[in-house]
C-alpha cells in the first residue's frame, strides 16, 4: 500500500468510525460512574474494585451509542478497522500496573487508571489522523498525574468526566472537517 492509499484508508476509517466518538462518549459515562463510586463512604479497596467494574460496560455502551450516531461499529471493508480494536486491547497489559497500584497504593489507583487511559489515546492520533487525540493523550496523562497527586480520587474522576466531555466536543468539531 503506497502512502496515498494509506492516507485514503485512514480517512475512510476516520469517517466511518467518526474518529471513535462513540467510545469517548461512552468514557464520559464510565467516568461519571467512577465519580459516583468514589463519592461513597465505602472502604477504598471496595471503591477501587467497583471502579474496575465501572469500566466493564465500555464496549457495550460504545456499541449502543454508535447506532444513533450512524457509526459503523466494525467496518469489514476497511483493513485498518481491526487496528482500532488492537490499539484498544493493547492497553489491557497496562491494567496489570493499575492492579498493582490497587494493592500497593490504593489511593492512587484512579490516577493510574486515568493515566493508562490517556496514554492509550496516542496511537489513535495516527489511526484517525487526529490532532485532538494527540493533544488529549498528553493532556489527560499529565493532567491525571498532577490532579491525582494533589487531590482525592473523586476530584480526579470529576475532572476526567469534564475533560472527556470537552474531548467529545473537540472530536465532533474535528469530524465536521473530515474530507
Amino acid at each position: 500500500m503506497d502512502k496515498q492509499s494509506l492516507e485514503q484508508t485512514k480517512q475512510a476509517c476516520a469517517r466511518g468510525q467518526k474518529r471513535g466518538l462513540h467510545f469517548i462518549m461512552a468514557s464520559v459515562i464510565i467516568w461519571a460512574l467512577v465519580f459516583v463510586v468514589q463519592l461513597t463512604k465505602l472502604p477504598i479497596e471496595t471503591k477501587n474494585l467497583l471502579t474496575f467494574c465501572c469500566t466493564c460496560p465500555l464496549m457495550p455502551l460504545a456499541w449502543l451509542l454508535s447506532k444513533p450516531l450512524g457509526i459503523t461499529f466494525s467496518d469489514k471493508e476497511n483493513p485498518l478497522s481491526p487496528l482500532g480494536i488492537v490499539l484498544s486491547v493493547a492497553q489491557i497489559p497496562y491494567l496489570l500496573i493499575v492492579m498493582w497500584v490497587y494493592a500497593a497504593v490504593p489511593d492512587k489507583m484512579v490516577m493510574s487508571l486515568a493515566m493508562v487511559f490517556g496514554a492509550h489515546l496516542l496511537p489513535f492520533g495516527w489511526l484517525y489522523d487526529s490532532k485532538v487525540y494527540y493533544a488529549m493523550s498528553g493532556i489527560v496523562t499529565i493532567g491525571a498525574l498532577v490532579i491525582g497527586l494533589m487531590f482525592p480520587p473523586h476530584i480526579l474522576a470529576l475532572c476526567m468526566m469534564v475533560v472527556e466531555i470537552i474531548f467529545c466536543l473537540l472530536l465532533y468539531n474535528e469530524n465536521r472537517n473530515l474530507k
